[in-house]
Parts: structure tokens; sequence; C-alpha cells
């Protein structure tokens, strides 16, 4: 199936992804070295799915969300009637459950289930057996038990099941997972976990404080920025998938399931903005944690729990999706220098403190070490935002958010009163800025480039406004913004930069989507800009790129109109969350509180 074939399940510990058809063919297991339990969606079905549906294929399959939740339901029509299956986790610090119930909406439907069990991205086939009517596998350190009340039986390597669900019946399926090592637990009661988890998600979802026109999409996607939350630790996972091609049959395939403090970041500020200020607090704790020891040796992606060795490694027994090579699981790019990182940090542990979650006097002394390390590390070259596994370079987008670093911390010292040598950070701070304006802009291309002494374009650059370096108004900012938006975009999308160039910056084979996020930035940039029905035209394109249920993901490709890249995707969710914040006249968005300057 296509990408935006999908929709999303999750419990804040693990993720699994529904396909249009009824298979759920990703669920990722709740310990980020145990690996995938269902890997179809990188193979084929021999390695792991579940589906259930109709015998006989459908005339019309329709789905949507419970409102305001992460309750999936999907209606199959079929000649003798109409079933639908109710997907969805319950939200609890247990072992995670997928709870599917099919019921009998119309008529009788003949429905088949198939359940194919692999551990470890398909590579181990599990003991299979029934303990007292419940379907038990083991395999290395993971289990998982079926509890319904339908009998199955085995083909082959696979657990199937056959029967009629007539109108009024509703049948539930309960898969659980658990450490081998454990015995297996009571299961939940169905019913009751779904009355719970509605009223779990939309207690969680009122707390919205956005109420602008686009308040079901912002909704929806904070959803999904919560569901890649692991509530454990308080970690955000960058996407639940590794390996979603940014271009078909390509090897730009990458894997997202850990925590980038660049995506968490972005993440976080758009929660807070919505008025979610104990993820704000859980986030800070989390960040606190993942880099106690010496916080000025900054990685750019942690595991859930803080862990910091992510190596990368190639899964050759997986063809991966629609034969796109390879599949990574870990990503290297844990070991590189991201100067933008400090910056992003640094503007969140600000906006933490402008929005009244209370100081515990270990933020403030991480800023500072921080500092300490920026005071000469700023000038550094560095790999940049887009993680180039070419030379490292002076990229203008990380000395930009070195500023910002200094900028947020001098705002700190004064309006908050922290004890620091102001004059000496506000120095740092004009000296990083007239460094960028000096050899960030390109006198004679007439715009900002992506990096010093290059010509290329960039569009992280359409961030110079929007986080205060420059007011939109600098003629340079606005022959920025046109640059971009007539070489890097492709039907109206921006690109990252020319992925297709000859020599490009990345050390990369070419190709790749446009990305959505920087389309977003696009948006944000127009509205400061006073041109506010482009803006809003750019910004209701891009939410006609979502999914029928309102998911994202990194990449779009605008020929074959094709959803690329892993997914769902936070980075995707949250510039959309901020541009509609940016766009509502009524409210303040992002790209106002962060371009208010105190000096």
């Amino acid at each position: 199936m296509r990408i935006e074939d999908y929709a999303v399940l999750g419990d804040m510990q693990t993720t699994a992804l529904v396909g249009r058809d009824g298979s759920i063919d990703w669920l990722c297991l709740p310990r980020f070295d145990s690996g995938a339990c269902f890997a179809a969606l990188l193979g084929d079905a021999d390695h792991g799915r579940w589906r259930l549906g109709p015998v006989e294929p459908a005339s019309a399959t329709h789905r949507r969300y419970r409102p305001s939740t992460l309750i999936l339901e999907t209606d199959f029509e079929t000649r003798g009637g109409r079933m639908r299956i109710t997907d969805f986790m319950p939200p609890r610090q247990a072992s995670p459950e997928v709870i599917r119930i099919v019921e009998g909406v119309q008529g009788q439907v003949a429905v088949r289930m198939e359940l194919v069990i692999r551990f470890d991205y398909g590579s181990i086939v599990p003991w299979v057996r029934n303990l007292d009517g419940v379907l038990y596998a083991i395999g290395g350190s993971d289990a998982l038990h079926l509890h319904t009340p339908i009998a199955t039986h085995g083909e082959g390597l696979r657990t199937v099941a056959e029967f009629v669900v007539s109108s009024g019946d509703r049948i539930p399926f309960v898969l659980a997972w658990s450490p081998s090592h454990l015995p297996m637990r009571s299961p939940t009661e169905p019913e009751r976990a779904l009355r719970e988890t509605e009223t779990w998600w939309k207690d969680w979802s009122g707390r919205c404080a956005y109420e602008g026109p686009y308040v079901e999409q912002v909704r929806r996607s904070l959803i999904t920025l919560k569901a890649l939350t692991y509530a454990p630790t308080a970690g955000i996972v960058a996407a639940p998938t590794t390996s979603l091609p940014e271009k078909l049959g390509g090897s730009r395939n990458w894997d997202y399931r850990s925590c980038w403090l660049r995506d968490a970041t972005f993440t976080l500020y758009s929660l807070m903005t919505a008025g979610y200020r104990d993820e704000a607090r859980a986030w800070r704790d989390w960040l606190l944690r993942a880099v106690a020891g010496d916080p000025t040796r900054l990685q750019i992606t942690y595991g859930l729990a803080g862990e910091r060795r992510l190596p990368e490694f190639v899964l050759d027994h997986l063809p991966g999706y629609e034969g796109s090579a390879p599949v990574r699981i870990g990503n290297a790019a844990a070991r590189q220098l991201q100067l933008d990182v400090y910056g992003e940090v640094m503007d969140t542990l600000h906006q933490a403190r402008r929005v009244g979650v209370e100081d515990d006097g270990l933020s403030w002394n991480l800023q500072e070490q921080l500092l300490g390390y920026l005071e000469t590390g700023w000038n550094q070259p560095d790999n940049g935002i887009w993680e180039v596994r070419g030379p490292r370079r002076h990229f203008t987008h990380s000395k930009v958010m070195a500023w910002v670093a200094v900028d947020r911390a001098v705002k700190d010292i004064e309006m908050y009163g922290l004890e620091s040598d102001v004059d000496r950070w506000k120095g740092l701070r004009d000296a990083i800025h007239e460094e960028v304006c000096k050899h960030g802009f390109d006198p004679r291309r007439g715009s900002f480039v992506q990096y010093f002494g290059g010509r290329e374009l960039d569009a992280s650059l359409l961030m110079i406004p929007l986080v205060g370096f420059l007011p939109p108004q600098d003629v340079r900012v606005h022959a920025t913004v046109e640059a971009i938006a007539r070489n890097l975009c492709e039907d109206g999308f921006v690109r990252r930069y020319d992925a297709n160039a000859s020599g490009c910056v990345d050390g990369l084979p070419p190709g790749e989507g446009v990305f959505l996020a920087c389309t977003f930035w696009l948006a944000d940039n127009y509205w400061l800009l006073g041109r506010h029905e482009e803006a809003r035209r750019l910004f209701e394109t891009l939410l006609g790129v979502a999914n029928d249920v309102g998911l994202l993901s990194e990449q779009y490709d605008p020929v074959s109109r094709r959803l690329l890249g892993n997914f769902p995707q936070a980075f995707s969710h949250v510039s959309l969350v901020n541009t509609a914040f940016n766009l509502s006249s009524s409210l303040v968005g992002p790209a106002a509180h962060r371009m208010r300057r105190k000096s």
C-alpha cells in the first residue's frame, strides 16, 4: 500500500500502522533495541502482518478517527452487508496491547483473520501454541498473546480464523506484548478499555488552547505528536518508522525512531503554544537526564530513555518499502556536530519559562554550560540541520541558531533575573550576528546562501525571520524568500536544497521529494511579509496533502502525488500547528513569540 494508506495507533509506549485494507503491517515493540513485530511495511506479508477484513473484496471502504481521539474506525461494505473494525491501543504504562473490535453493522459479512508474527524485523519465527484458548507466541526476549472468542488454527507459519459477523455482533481481538520471561497476564476487557481510551483522549484533546479556523487539523496534529511521546521517559521520537524512502526505490532511507533534540524541541514548542505545559516540564526533565555528564558533548539524537549509542546497521534480509534499500536500524548521525540544536534547546527552555514552567535550578546551569561551549564552538564547521554526510561546512542556518542560543540566554538573564555576565553574552551575540550577515549573505546573488562562501540556496534560510534574527521587512530577508520561492519550489512546494545537483552538499545519491516542513516555513514567511492570501492558500494546499485521516509524512512527490519518508512525521505536524497559530490573527503565534526581543 501507499504510505498515505496507513493510519497510526499509539499508547505513548509504542505504535502500530493500520492499512486501509484492515492490515497492521508495522508494530514497534516498546524497547528501541527489540525491533518491530510486524515488518510487512518493509518487505512482504511473510515478514509479519495482522489482517482482519471481509473474505470477499469490499465494494467500498471508509475510515476515520473518532473525534478528538486516536481510535480508528474502518467500515467495509460488501454484497452481504457492512462491517466495522475499531482499532485502538489503551494509553497505559503497562504492557502494550492492540485491541480490535469487529462489529456487524448491517446484514452478514464473512470475515478472515490472518496473523503472521515475526519478531526482530521479520527474522524470528516464534514458537506458537494454544494455552487454554489463548494463542501464545514466543521468540527470544518477546512474547505475544492473542485473546479472542473466535477459534483459530494454523496454516503453515501463520494463524488464521474465519467467521461470520452479523448485524449487532461485536467480536474482540486483544493482542498483548510481554517480555518472554514473565507470565502471561490477564487480558484487558475490550469494551471497558474502549470507553476509557476514548475518555482519556478527549480529556487530553480538550486542553488544546487553539480556537482558530483550522481547529480539527491542529487537534489531529497535536494528538499525533502526543502519540509520538514515550510516556515512561517523556522522550519524543521523530517518527515511529524506519527506512521509508525519500524517493521510491532510492537509498535515502533513515531510522527516525529516536529522540532528535531538534524535532523534540519543535514538538514541545507546538505543545506549549497549544497550552500543554505538563509535556514541556516532562521533556525538560528528560533533556536534563539525557545530557547529564558533559552537556557540551550534546548529541543531536538519543534513545527513548536517553541512550547515547545508536549504531547504524543494515538489515539485508528485508527488501525495503517498494524495493527501497537499504533498510537501516540506528542512525550514524547521532555522532554528527549540528550547531543548530543548541539554539533549539536554548529557545525551548526559554519558552518554557515564558509559559510558566517553574525553573528547577538545573536548566540554567545546563544553559550556562552550553553557552560556555558556544563561545568558541559556534565558529566550527558542522553537518548542518540536514545531517549531510559530506564534508562539514560553515552552514548559515547553524550560525543563525547559535545566535538564537545566545539571544535566548540574554533574554532569560534580563527577563527572569538569572545571574550571569550579560554583557559578555551580548558581545558574543553581536559577533555571531555580524559574521552571519557578512559571510552568509551573497551580494552577487542578493540573498543569504546555504553556507559561507557558497552560492547555493537552502530552505533552512527561511528560519531567519521566524527566529527573530532579522525582521521580515529587511530587504535581505525579502530577497531570500523570493529566491527560495523562485528556485527551490516545485508546484508550490519547497525542496530543502537542490538534491539533484551534481556534487550535492549532502554527499548522497541524488533525488528526494519536496519537504513539507519547509513549505510550512514559506507560508509563515508570506504571512510575516503581509502576503496573507498567499500564505493561507499555501497552507491550505499543504492541508490537502495530508491523507484521509489527517496524517503527514516527511516529504511529498508532487508528480506522483504520493507521501514519502517516515510516517507520521513529527516535524511536519509541528510545522502545521505552528503555521496555523501564525495565520490566526486573534492568536499570538510562535513566530511572534520568537521575534520579541529585549536587549
